[in-house]
């Protein structure tokens, strides 16, 4: 399914991004893993340490990808993060920034990294990632589901300005991801209900893929089994 395509995957040193990467691998993919972390030692592929929110960075992991890879096809932004917060009107600077960094601006920056890369060979995949959870506002949740609404909305612009040029955008919209992190912060959760990072992985790889070729603007809801 992605044989011999080169991809880039965000937040690879989380676990969803190491599972994205693994699975992709495991279809034939060259993974390139980003992420802020310094000591990480990836399972598959190869791991670049970059602050994806600094732009010249970015840029310059970026173009090295290229010039070693030959090209980048496809591009999986899996860097973001969650907060609960409190109420809209208590919601303090540094939580807003802080989500929408992680979130949006991640986007944001790879998107100006990459595009030009793609426009030039007319071709290539994004797939980003929403929240089923932000599909509507939520007490509590104002901050982070701003951002992954800005998350979707981006997606489908990008969409729109690409789409006729042999790219493809798109997003996921997970529901409660099973990853360490939200085990340890919800103990008492029934843990079989929640999504396994492996069949979200699944579904990030397809949407990068060739097969994926007429899907454009898409916010695919992925949710557990149960």
């Amino acid at each position: 399914m992605l044989d011999n395509k080169v991809m880039v995957v965000t937040g690879g040193a989380g676990a969803l991004g190491q599972t994205v990467a693994s699975v992709a691998a495991g279809y034939g993919a060259q993974v390139h893993s980003l992420d802020i972390v310094a000591d990480f030692a990836p399972k598959q592929g190869v791991y670049h340490c970059v602050d994806l929110t600094d732009a010249a960075a970015l840029q310059s992991c970026i173009d090295d990808i290229v010039k070693n890879a030959g090209q980048i096809d496809a591009v999986a932004n899996i860097a973001g993060g969650f907060d609960m917060g409190p109420q809209v009107h208590e919601t303090d600077d540094q939580l807003w920034d802080s989500l929408f960094n992680i979130n949006v601006t991640t986007l944001r920056r790879m998107v100006t990294a990459i595009t030009p890369h793609m426009l030039s060979k007319n071709r290539g995949a994004i797939v980003n990632v929403g929240a089923m959870g932000a599909l509507r506002g939520n007490g509590n949740m104002g901050a982070y589901s701003a951002a992954k609404s800005t998350v979707m909305r981006l997606t489908e612009a990008l969409s729109d300005e690409l789409k006729g040029q042999g790219i493809n955008v798109n997003a996921v919209l997970p529901s409660l991801i099973d990853t360490p992190r939200n085990r340890a912060d919800m103990p008492d959760a029934d843990f079989d209900t929640w999504l396994k990072p492996q069949d979200l992985a699944e579904v990030v790889c397809f949407l990068c893929s060739p097969r994926a070729r007429a899907v454009h603007g898409a916010l695919l809801p992925v949710t557990a089994l149960s």
